[in-house]
């Protein structure tokens, strides 16, 4: 993507209705459309959405295809679909947008600053599709299922809300297992290293974003864990 292309979008998602954005990682907060400031900490259901209907989070949402792909099936929910990447929200959002759906907006900042912007319990779910596996050692903290993402989840989740990881990476998947046989509130409530070979425990797993699609296309197998913290 050239320079100009990404400058205009990014100036283009200013104008965006449904994203809110942390610009500056040292001094968090909140923009929202035309870069007005925003405080939507315990209010995104009421203020954003204007309804009590429960909020489903999508991190490392790439361009939302998980995030749209749930609006769709559930329109009396809320999703948040959340990343770093500013083209990538761009797509996401303008989709959205396009298809008509009020019940999906899009949060752009560190995952691990998560918590600065959600009241504990104001989140029902969590979904996790395909992040970045981060394969080698050194960086295995950055996994989005390490014990310290772990904790800002317990800091925003309801209690017993379920986090979902579905991915392709078995490393990921053998770390991610490993890690929630050492978490004592953790409760699994079902895995699989493989959901295609059986009929799905849920309905939400038939939504395959576009990695997904190509990862199935190479003969790789889709890992699927669904957990709950507390």
């Amino acid at each position: 993507m050239s320079q100009r292309n990404k400058l205009q979008k990014f100036a283009e998602v200013l104008t965006f209705p449904n994203v809110y954005e942390n610009f500056d990682a040292t001094n968090p907060s909140l923009a929202g459309e035309n870069g007005e400031k925003v405080e939507l900490k315990g209010h995104w259901a009421d203020r954003h959405f204007k309804n009590s209907n429960p909020i489903t989070l999508e991190l490392a949402c790439g361009k939302g295809d998980y995030a749209i792909g749930l609006a769709q099936r559930f329109p009396e929910r809320n999703f948040l679909g959340v990343d770093i990447k500013g083209a990538r929200i761009w797509r996401g959002a303008k989709s959205a947008l396009e298809l008509g759906l009020t019940n999906v907006a899009f949060l752009r900042t560190r995952i691990e600053q998560i918590a600065l912007f959600f009241k504990p319990g104001e989140v029902d779910e969590i979904w996790i599709t395909f992040p970045d596996p981060f394969l080698r050692n050194s960086k295995s903290n950055r996994r989005l299922t390490s014990p310290m993402f772990l904790k800002e989840y317990r800091k925003i989740l309801k209690p017993g809300g379920f986090v979902h990881l579905k991915t392709d990476d078995p490393t990921l998947f053998d770390f991610t297992m490993e890690v929630l046989q050492e978490e004592k509130d953790v409760k699994v409530q079902y895995h699989d290293h493989d959901i295609y070979a059986k009929p799905l425990p849920i309905p939400e797993l038939e939504i395959k974003t576009f990695y997904e699609k190509q990862h199935l296309a190479i003969g790789r197998t889709i890992k699927y864990v669904r957990f709950s913290l507390g």
